[in-house]
Parts: structure tokens; C-alpha cells; sequence
């Protein structure tokens, strides 16, 4: 729980030779409970930790990514990575030499609510596996990995609907590349300020969204990538990295389909932890509310490729910044997952616009709420698939019911296991896979064989 962190400080330099950057570390106390706390199980069990700045290496099983030392403010962005020790947590803050004790608490509360350390959340994991032991999955341990912030969630959230996986990635890739150009005051992000109508065709995403037209060449970036993880393979002794995922070998596969995603390429994952200096060179942190709430809405549409989200998202940081939208109000509301706060804190969504059904749900996942599962298209076709349901939008509700009832309050967290564990076997393990490859979780590769072969659909969300 939060109130048990152990925060001990060290000031080191990097162990590597060629690099002297300094580096401070906190130990946070891991959770004590019946099954031993396992980092990549608690990070690789949601889709939101495939999702930039989220870099999850399955080779030294660390998860890095930058961290903002105040809530709102834009000024002070450190890249911080997590590592697990027998008997705590490694929290690596890059670049600094010093971080005062509100600092220190400022960072391990944000990496609390993203492995949802809290007491709260661990009794939810306990009466979980209680409830579900009639089902258990080993790669889902009953926390769902989450932002270190609400206003993160709640965009990401956005990001999910009316679009294939691929695309998600991409707009949140773009998102996180603005937040460097924003930071570091460039150019292409100073045309976005403002009502100045200057010409943005060359500041799109670097990683195109779905349905754009396959890339030709690969980025000088990739490249450096790639040539990076080669010196650092030979440096380790030739690692081999062919058995790490299932599905690059796996016969049984289904094709992506190239119509609805990016090509993709090996080269576009990177291993570099938590010296990954190139990818970090061009991608920021995810933006914060300041940072987006005075930009044109056709500049962000058309520079993340985000199409009607941008003005539901500029919006939302607007009415954060102006204070219409207290986040803190509704990070408390939902400290104890009281059913009796569900509905004042659905209505409070409600009155957000761009959130509807499906959106609310998976913010108060987000917040802790397990018992309604978000739904969409993929849920319909897990249940088509799965439980050989004839489910339609109509009787979705009851079918999720019928199915997952008994596991009541955590029903999103039973459907979560089995749906993550179909996600596995047939795509290996998340943990393990290499991020080029996020992008073959599409809905096309989960049908079966003869499903396939119909006509594809366009996924249909209540967003």
C-alpha cells in the first residue's frame, strides 16, 4: 500500500563506461500478500502498457518511461525506470543527482497508481483470486496496469474508441513526440499555439496512423535502433531473441490486415533500457493538460492524426486547467472502489463531452470499478468466439451477465484473465513480446479461420 513505501536514496553514476549520466534511486516496499508481487505481471496486463512513453523490456523485464514531478506543469519531465529485487521495487530517476522528499513522493505515488499498489487494490486482488479460483490464469495476477495519472487514463480512454489497435498506438505515439517538440519549444509544435494558420503537412506523426499507405523507408531513427541493438547483443554475448515470441513463428497466426494497420517492421522495437537514448531523443512524456489546453484543434487533429478526438481532448484539458474538472475530487470519490460513488461518478463523466458508455467504463476501471465490463465489437466477438454466444449489441449486457456474474464485484476482472490469456495463446506471452510486434493484435488476427473469410466490419464502439 502507499503507506508503506520505503523510499531509500542513492546517488550513483551509470555503471556503464561510455555513459556518466548520474541517476538517483528510490526502493518502494512491494506488497505482501499470499502470491509473491511480480513487476511484468502487474505491467503486462493491459494494453495500456504497450501504449508510448510505456517502454516494457522483455529481456531485463524493466519498464521505462518519463514521469512529470508536478501534476500539471510541463517544466519538469524525468525518465524514470522500474525494476524489481527480491524483496522490493527499483525505481531509477535518470539524469538527476538529487530529489528533494516531495519529489521523491511525487514520483513513487505516480508509479503506485500505475501498479496499483495501494491497500484498496491489493484487497481487490486477494477477494479476486478468491472469488476466481475456479479459473486461474498465471499471466494475470489481478491488477490492471494503468497511467500515473487520471488525465492520462481518461485520453487514452479516448484513444481506444472507433479504431483498430494499431491505430490507438499510433495516435498515442504522436501524442507523446508533440510533448517533445512542446517541451523542448520546436518549430513544427510552435505552429499548433494559437489561431495562426501556417501550413502543418510537415509535422505529422513519425509513425503514421492505420490506413495510411505503407512506409518506404525506414526512419533514420529505426536505423539507429536497430544498429544500436546489434552493439548492444554483441556486447552481451550474442543474444538469441527468436524464442521470445510466440506468435513471429507461430504457423497458426492469422496475416495482419495491411488494410486496417501499418506495416510493420522489425526494426521499430527497441531495447535499450534503461539507456534507450535514441527513442527518448524524439518522444516525450504524455502531454499534460497545460500543454494541449492552447492548442488549434485542427493543428492537434491533423499533427496526432486524431481526427474528432482532438477537440474532445483539447476540451478536457481546458476544463482541468480552468478547474471546471477536478481530478483530484475524482481520484477520491473512487479511494475505496465504493459501489455507493459509482453512479455520482459515472454522471460527473457523463457530462464530459466524447464520453459515453464504453469510454466511462474503462475510466472507472481505470478508477478501480471492476464490476461493469467496458464493451465493445472485440467483446462481442470473444464471446462469439470463446463461448459460442450469438451475442449482438441487444443481448450483450445479459450475456456478459450470465457469463461473468458470479464474479461479482470483480466481473471485468474474470472477463479481463480470459480474454488476456486468449490474447497469449495467440499472440505468446505480452511479457516477452517485442514492441514492433503490438501492432499485430488486431481484430483480424483473432478470428479464426473461417471467419476470416467473410466480409471484415468496421469495429462499432459506444464510445
Amino acid at each position: 500500500m502507499e503507506g508503506s513505501i520505503v523510499m531509500e536514496e542513492s546517488e550513483k553514476q551509470s555503471c556503464k563506461p561510455h555513459c556518466s549520466d548520474a541517476w538517483f534511486e528510490l526502493e518502494m516496499e512491494l506488497p505482501s500478500g499470499t502470491e509473491p508481487f511480480q513487476l511484468e505481471q502487474a505491467v503486462c496486463s493491459h494494453g495500456f502498457f504497450m501504449m508510448p512513453p510505456n517502454h516494457w523490456n522483455p529481456l531485463s523485464k524493466t519498464l521505462t518511461r518519463p514521469l512529470h514531478i508536478h501534476n500539471l506543469s510541463s517544466s519538469s519531465t524525468l525518465l524514470v525506470s522500474l525494476s524489481q529485487r527480491p524483496r522490493s521495487l527499483a525505481v531509477r530517476v535518470h539524469g538527476v543527482h538529487f530529489l528533494s522528499p516531495q519529489q521523491q513522493r511525487h514520483i513513487t505515488a505516480q508509479v503506485s497508481r500505475m501498479l496499483r499498489l495501494s491497500e484498496t487494490e491489493e484487497k481487490a486482488v486477494r477477494e479476486f483470486k478468491s472469488v476466481h479460483s475456479d479459473h486461474p490464469n498465471r499471466s494475470f495476477g489481478g491488477r490492471v496496469f494503468r497511467s500515473p495519472t487520471l488525465f492520462e487514463d481518461m485520453v487514452k480512454c479516448i484513444l481506444l474508441c472507433n479504431c483498430q489497435w494499431p491505430r490507438t498506438l499510433s495516435m498515442a505515439q504522436a501524442l507523446c513526440e508533440l510533448q517533445y517538440e512542446l517541451q523542448n519549444e520546436l518549430p513544427c509544435a510552435a505552429v499548433g499555439s494559437g489561431n495562426s494558420k501556417v501550413e502543418t503537412e510537415g509535422f505529422v506523426p513519425r509513425t503514421p496512423a492505420s490506413k495510411e499507405t505503407r512506409r518506404s523507408k525506414v526512419s533514420t531513427k529505426s536505423m539507429l535502433l536497430k544498429k544500436k541493438l546489434e552493439l548492444e547483443v554483441d556486447v552481451h554475448g550474442n543474444l538469441q531473441m527468436d524464442h521470445m515470441l510466440a506468435s513471429s513463428s507461430d504457423p497458426t497466426l492469422l496475416p495482419t490486415d495491411h488494410g486496417d494497420s501499418e506495416v510493420l517492421r522489425s526494426d521499430d522495437s527497441c531495447y535499450q533500457f534503461p539507456d534507450e537514448g535514441e527513442y527518448f531523443d524524439r518522444t516525450g512524456n504524455f502531454p499534460s493538460p497545460v500543454e494541449l489546453t492552447n492548442l488549434d484543434e485542427s493543428f492537434l487533429a491533423k499533427r496526432c492524426r486524431l481526427g474528432y478526438r482532438a477537440g474532445y481532448i483539447i476540451e478536457l484539458a481546458q476544463a482541468i486547467v480552468e478547474g471546471k474538472i477536478q481530478l483530484e475530487q475524482l481520484e477520491e470519490l473512487s479511494k475505496d472502489a465504493s459501489l455507493s460513488c459509482y453512479k455520482q461518478l459515472d454522471d460527473q463523466l457523463k457530462q464530459i463531452k466524447g464520453f459515453g458508455p464504453f469510454t466511462r467504463a474503462n475510466v472507472l476501471m481505470c478508477l478501480g470499478y471492476y464490476h461493469v465490463i467496458p464493451w465493445d465489437s472485440e467483446t462481442v466477438r470473444h464471446l462469439k468466439q470463446v463461448h459460442s454466444r450469438n451475442t449482438t449489441s441487444k443481448t450483450i449486457e445479459r450475456d456478459l451477465q450470465e457469463i461473468y456474474g458470479k464474479y461479482e464485484p470483480y466481473q471485468f476482472l474474470a472477463f479481463w484473465s480470459e480474454i488476456w490469456h486468449f490474447y497469449e495463446t495467440r499472440f505468446g506471452k505480452m511479457n516477452e513480446m517485442r514492441s514492433s510486434d503490438y501492432k499485430r493484435i488486431t481484430a483480424s488476427n483473432m478470428r479464426s479461420t473461417v471467419k476470416t473469410a467473410n466480409k471484415r466490419k468496421r469495429p462499432s464502439r459506444k464510445c
